[in-house]
């Protein structure tokens, strides 16, 4: 379960970084994989933040006019891209033995619940989310 206030995708990547680094010492490869999922965290939240600023810039070219809805919205993107960089820089600058010391929650979760927050995670990615139109076409 996630708690209200905080950025749910950020505590969903908490939780399973704490299951990767609970992990290491049975599987070696899930150090890799720690350090995939956190760049390619940091790549998406890059594109996420570039793809608002060309957004707000091709509005302002096309209507010369801003409107405060979407400049609010690019706002709340810009804001929320910025605190999740900021958690993942954390994260980096930390090593995987002292990560257990950022746990959020006192449970620790098992293989299947981390194969769903993977499941849903993978399911926020832009390919994925237009899979059904490939399909369609």
């Amino acid at each position: 379960q996630v708690s209200g206030g905080e950025d749910e995708i950020q505590q969903l990547q908490k939780a399973l970084l704490d299951y990767l680094d609970e992990n290491t010492e049975t599987d070696a490869s899930l150090v890799f994989s720690r350090k995939f999922y956190i760049a390619q965290w940091f790549r998406d939240t890059t594109m996420e933040t570039e793809k608002a600023i060309k957004s707000q810039k091709d509005e302002d070219s096309s209507e010369g006019t801003h409107h405060a809805k979407d400049v609010e919205t690019t706002g709340q993107i810009m804001h929320r891209s910025e605190s999740r960089k900021t958690f993942l820089r954390s994260i980096i600058k930390t090593a995987p033995s002292q990560f257990s010391t950022l746990k959020i929650n006192s449970d620790t979760v098992d293989y299947e619940d981390a194969c769903l927050i993977v499941r849903y995670l993978a399911s926020m990615r832009p390919f994925a989310q237009s899979f059904d139109i490939y399909l369609t076409q």
